[in-house]
């Protein structure tokens, strides 16, 4: 029976050893053919989250728990020293800080009072930290770049960051982030500095400044081009006449803006990059049948608008204004989005958006409520407030009105006149969409619906088309 046992152990031996043989040969072959890279630690991110998998794997950033990360969740001041800490390896251990309001048992603790003692973060006037209150870009701006030391500047600028010599200012932080390859603004020359910062946003930041494969390239946007009226007119390394000059124009010569702040615009002429005074600059006309359209799907980070029957309006309005963008640009209109993504900005950055970017008209993307649940249908709004645009505002708002209800197969509620801010004091033709009724449960249901969203886009894509082809021919 001994012998027996023995064979038999021998041969179960032999056969484990084949299949763990087999096994290797298999997961060999399975790394040498499968194009999947690193393992993806969070369930709520994707293999594109490149630098929130590196930072995770060099133990730079945890998850929220053990499965998650919550990229879309806005950072908060003792999640950026903490982060920022651990890049810089930062002694994290708790202890005591010099802030009434930072726990000695705090997660951040450590981190907060390192940073603090670095010179890299600090506190407000009322000697708190305020550990929980929400980061914005601006304020991961001055963060950064005092927290890597950066020192090299370049002539980037953009429209919401003012031009300061000053040390400590916004525009010098800004600047050298985005000279360092580790920020590139949000689009369309601006760098939104009031913009909440979200956990994916920070951690694309963080790697960039750590590790250089990972940092972009900036490349500055053209706002407008204007035109010098005189000849031999400066261009200067500053916005002053204190600053030396660096090359000069001659009447007529075309000057490429990417901002424009306190009488000074700063862009490019030919490959001299430098600023000029406005006094002696005119805009070049653009063309007169230009297509440039801004959608503003309302509300966002902060502010989630009307939220009923499972839905918040400001992921509605950003479903159905991407659709809209995407279909206005297969009609070769030129569309501005105000936001992209899940962010806040507040209504005067909004109205302005349009004309600071060239744009020639402008439609609020919006979805209603009402203490009244029966109340239901699409409605769409204009300002008459400024007379030279009102006509053409009444036009748009009408034609968009008049597809929309019937796409949506619910009552018209008709054509308005109303002083939303959004298109009260926007300077272009403007009109702001209702869809519908969050609080009316057969609207809610279109408006959470993706066949409904896209007819809803559609609707409004081809008002807009109907308004374009009327102004052509006025």
């Amino acid at each position: 029976m001994k012998g027996a046992s023995f064979k038999r152990m021998l041969t179960m031996k032999k056969f484990v050893l084949l299949m763990m043989s087999l096994l290797l040969a298999f997961t060999a072959f399975l790394s040498t053919t499968s194009p999947v890279s690193a393992s993806i630690p969070f369930r709520d991110i994707t293999s594109t989250d490149h630098e929130i998998i590196y930072l995770y794997e060099h133990g730079y950033i945890a998850g929220t728990s053990s499965t998650t990360y919550s990229p879309e969740m806005a950072v908060t001041r003792e999640q950026a020293a903490t982060m920022i800490g651990r890049a810089l390896k930062l002694d994290g251990t708790l202890r005591a800080t010099s802030f009434p309001d930072v726990s000695k048992s705090s997660y951040a603790s450590g981190y907060i009072d390192s940073a603090y003692k670095a010179g890299f973060i600090s506190g407000y006037p009322d000697g708190t930290f305020k550990p929980r209150e929400i980061m914005t870009r601006g304020e991961m701006a001055h963060m950064l770049s005092r927290a890597f030391k950066y020192s090299a500047t370049s002539a980037i600028s953009f429209k919401d960051v003012p031009y300061s010599a000053d040390a400590n200012s916004l525009y010098l932080a800004v600047n050298k982030i985005a000279t360092n390859g580790v920020a590139a603004g949000t689009g369309n020359g601006y760098f939104s500095p009031k913009a909440e910062l979200n956990r994916r946003q920070f951690a694309m930041f963080i790697a960039r400044a750590i590790n250089p494969e990972f940092k972009v390239s900036f490349e500055m946007p053209v706002i407008d081009t204007y035109q010098s009226t005189v000849d031999a007119l400066n261009i200067r390394k500053g916005p002053s006449t204190s600053y030396s000059i660096v090359g000069r124009m001659n009447k007529g010569d075309q000057f490429k803006v990417y901002g424009i702040a306190n009488g000074w615009a700063h862009g490019a002429f030919g490959s001299v990059t430098g600023y000029v005074s406005t006094s002696y600059l005119s805009k070049v006309p653009a063309a007169s049948d230009s297509r440039i359209m801004v959608i503003d799907p309302g509300h966002g980070g902060k502010d989630p608008g009307a939220v009923y029957n499972g839905l918040q309006e400001k992921n509605v309005n950003l479903s159905v204004g991407l659709r809209v963008e995407s279909k206005l640009k297969a009609r070769g209109i030129t569309v501005l989005m105000t936001r992209r993504t899940d962010v806040f900005y507040d209504l005067d950055y909004r109205a302005a958006y349009g004309a600071q970017n060239g744009a020639d008209a402008f439609v609020s993307i919006h979805a209603n409520s009402n203490a009244n649940t029966t109340v239901s249908g699409s409605e769409t709004y204009y300002s008459s407030a400024l007379d030279t645009r009102s006509e053409h505002s009444k036009q748009l708002a009408t034609f968009i009105q008049n597809r929309l209800y019937k796409a949506m197969n619910h009552n018209n509620r008709g054509v308005k006149d109303a002083d939303f801010r959004v298109i009260d004091k926007n300077p272009l033709p403007a009109a702001l969409v209702e869809l519908g009724f969050l609080t009316n449960t057969s609207d809610a249901a279109k408006l959470g619906n993706a066949t409904y969203q896209d007819a809803a886009a559609q609707a409004i894509a081809d008002g807009i088309v109907d308004y374009y082809n009327w102004r052509d021919k006025q």
